[in-house]
């Protein structure tokens, strides 16, 4: 079953409501696929995350005008790369628009035949099992078919600046009472 519904368009800025999201910190994940030629190629994403433990299940959403996005879709699976402190060249490139943004980015094929990116923190292999219209974006779901980790840290990314998580000292144990 589902559910469809169209909101009525609130009176929201968009400048606002930038801002007001920027200020959430998110991961950065490499999306990777190969064409049908052998060639690579990846999209980067801010919404990756968890959906379900059982089955096993991600989801992150695209923009539209993606040009890689159709692309990938088309092959079935793909490769969550989720991009380390290390990485933000790896971003760069797989960020812009055109052609061989590989050309500078060490990776590996994985046993599903999509690129690992090389030095990530973790690569988790998928099927794209689902895909829905939601306003100016496409939310995709997949289905973990195989992951691996590293100890690398996790490129975050908040309010158009890109780092690393900081954390905080644990607080002082009180003194146990009675």
């Amino acid at each position: 079953m589902s559910i469809i519904v169209t909101p009525e368009t609130p009176d929201i800025d968009p400048a606002e409501y930038r801002k007001i999201f920027g200020s959430l910190p998110t991961g950065v994940t490499a999306i990777t696929g190969m064409t049908a030629d052998g060639k690579p190629m990846g999209l980067v994403v801010g919404t990756f995350m968890s959906l379900s433990l059982d089955p096993p299940l991600v989801t992150f959403c695209v923009d539209k005008g993606s040009s890689t996005w159709p692309q990938l879709r088309s092959l079935g699976r793909f490769t969550a790369n989720i991009l380390s402190t290390e990485q933000l060249p790896v971003c760069r490139a797989l960020a812009r628009k055109g052609e061989d943004k590989f050309a500078d980015i060490d990776y590996e094929i994985g046993e599903h035949g999509t690129p690992h990116i090389t030095g990530t923190t973790a690569t988790i292999d998928c099927e794209v099992l689902s895909e829905v219209v939601a306003g100016d974006h496409y939310m995709i779901v997949g289905g973990v078919d195989s992951m691996s980790s590293s100890d690398a840290e996790a490129l975050l990314f908040r309010g158009g600046k890109f780092g690393d998580f900081n954390l905080w000292p644990a607080p002082a144990n009180p003194e146990k009472k009675g």
